[in-house]
């Protein structure tokens, strides 16, 4: 009897300790448990907490005292506001060495400021400059997709509802791992049910705008940069879709339109070369697209 009670302790005392040996791996080298936070803007909406940095699934973040995701603005260098939603923003399952805005930086001298979120639109840059300034930049480059046409703020709550914006990191890493990542993967399909506007939200894989007006911030990012004579540089990105058919959707010509229209210089990524093997899902970029973006900002906007 004694044998056996020994027995089970010393399995229990073993189930812990591995427990609690995985719990230490899962935080250290794959990074649950250390999600990128979030915080609510009624300015802009939504943004990163800013003063973050760590790991997460071997890639490394760093977001600074602006949430701005470079290092903190350089008064010794001629520095470009990069604005643009998550293409820019790039993810923290891309490492921090490898957006483009890094590259960029690290190849010119010239420090690119990454202004950016995913699913911004235009209107929240416009948004986040007013609010915070120019920091004495000299240019401004504008990534945008031909949904970024319609893609106005609404500021519909996502901090703390959608899976992708938290605002507060899980209890521990097996937390994290079941509810995020197994749980949802585990449940089995139930018949299609109304959901309300929280869990709605919650099981979005992204933020959706339905916007169908053309997003004012286009024309507010145009008269900043005029105000300060500085020279606007629009890039129009390409989903997938659109790479394959080889043209711009309608939402896109709206853009090129408005670009034509307003004198605004614009760069197609379907004129530069983009190819399919540079995408890591419909619209988002690997590092191979992100080196490809850099070379793009490297051929425009030099001083």
């Amino acid at each position: 009897m004694k044998k056996n009670v020994k027995v089970t302790l010393s399995l229990f005392t073993l189930l812990i300790v591995s427990v609690l040996i995985a719990e230490i791996l899962m935080r250290q080298f794959v990074g649950l448990g250390k999600m990128p936070l979030y915080k609510s803007s009624d300015i802009y909406e939504y943004i990163v907490q800013p003063n973050q940095s760590g790991h997460r699934f071997g890639c490394r973040y760093y977001y600074n005292s602006f949430s701005q995701r470079c290092d903190e603005p350089d008064s010794s260098k001629v520095k470009v506001l990069g604005l643009g939603d998550s293409v820019l923003f790039g993810g923290a399952t891309i490492d921090q060495d490898d957006i483009a805005t890094t590259i960029y930086t690290n190849e010119t001298g010239i420090q690119m400021l990454n202004i950016s979120a995913g699913s911004w639109g235009p209107d929240n840059c416009a948004a986040y400059l007013k609010h915070h300034g120019l920091f004495d930049a000299k240019a401004i480059f504008l990534l945008v997709s031909s949904h970024d046409a319609t893609d106005n703020m609404d500021f519909t709550p996502v901090v703390g509802k959608s899976v992708h914006n938290p605002d507060k990191q899980y209890t521990s890493a097996w937390h994290e791992l079941f509810a995020r990542y197994l749980i949802p993967r585990l449940k089995f399909k139930k018949a299609v049910t109304p959901k309300d506007p929280d869990q709605q939200i919650a099981d979005r894989d992204y933020i959706v705008k339905a916007g169908k007006t053309f997003n004012t911030g286009f024309a507010q990012i145009k008269e900043i940069a005029d105000s300060a004579s500085l020279p606007l540089f629009v890039c129009l990105h390409a989903e997938k879709k659109e790479l394959e058919e080889g043209y711009y959707n309608e939402m896109g010509n709206d853009i090129i339109g408005w670009c034509n229209d307003n004198g605004v210089f614009l760069i197609k990524l379907l004129d530069e070369g983009l190819l399919a093997d540079m995408y890591r899902d419909n619209i988002h970029l690997n590092e191979k697209g992100l080196r490809f973006l850099a070379d793009i900002m490297k051929k425009y906007i030099v001083f």
